[in-house]
């Protein structure tokens, strides 16, 4: 079940967070799709559907990994201009890789950054989206303020991510699933068995759902909501500037 991560202060869950995603990034992909069973593509879309960017706008994936929301973006509207940010070079280097394959698509741009530092200016987006990623941020509410500072009034910020399931039934099947099964296949798969034992560990100090809401309001979002999928232990978050 569950334990604390050891990893403090902060910075030394940046450092660690950076490492791993590094070193699981060859096959980051394949480990999703396996231990999803595909699921979290239709996630993904239906995080793209609520982010509702403007045609043409100008959308930021945080924390972007290996670009997953970023193609999901363009092939939802190959008119906008999406730009990946993440701060771990080798899993940006996987997504201008996919970027690479699929030249006939929109082009996407994938820029090197802190997400607690964001390297633009105030009001430069229409949109921006997070996949996965808020629990391994070292502040989140740092986050959302500088995902605040660069939306443009009346956009969103979506967040996709694991939560924790209310139902005591349907939480205790997850549980034996997200710390059993997770860090075994993902480990097999992945090829870090830490990692996989990290990532499903990040959800114990994560905030629930309806804490989570409450973060995005204390940074400025207004009409803030959530919807649950997948039994409970997925959560998309929208809030508006």
């Amino acid at each position: 079940m569950p334990t604390n991560s050891p990893l403090d202060p902060p910075m030394d869950k940046a450092l660690y967070v950076r490492e791993m995603f590094a070193a699981i990034a060859p096959r980051y992909d394949r480990a999703n799709r396996l231990l999803t069973a595909g699921v979290d593509e239709a996630w993904r879309k239906r995080a793209v559907f609520e982010l509702a960017a403007p045609p043409g706008g100008r959308v930021a994936d945080l924390c972007c990994g290996t670009g997953d929301l970023v193609f999901h973006l363009l092939r939802d509207d190959p008119s906008l201009r999406v730009t990946g940010v993440d701060f771990t070079g080798p899993m940006l280097a996987a997504a201008r890789a996919r970027a690479a394959r699929h030249a006939r698509s929109a082009p996407a741009e994938f820029v090197e950054a802190d997400v607690t530092r964001l390297p633009f200016e105030d009001a430069s987006f229409d949109g921006a989206t997070m996949g996965f990623s808020m629990r391994n941020v070292v502040d989140i509410d740092a986050t959302l303020k500088e995902a605040h500072r660069v939306l443009r009034p009346g956009t969103r910020l979506v967040n996709l991510d694991v939560t924790k399931v209310p139902n005591p039934i349907v939480r205790r099947a997850f549980e034996l699933y997200f710390y059993g099964v997770v860090p075994l296949v993902g480990g097999l798969v992945g090829g870090s068995k830490s990692a996989y034992r990290y990532l499903p560990n990040s959800l114990t100090n994560f905030p629930d759902a309806d804490a989570l809401a409450r973060r995005f309001e204390a940074a400025g979002f207004r009409d803030v909501r959530y919807l649950r999928m997948g039994g409970g232990a997925i959560a998309i978050h929208v809030g508006t500037k």
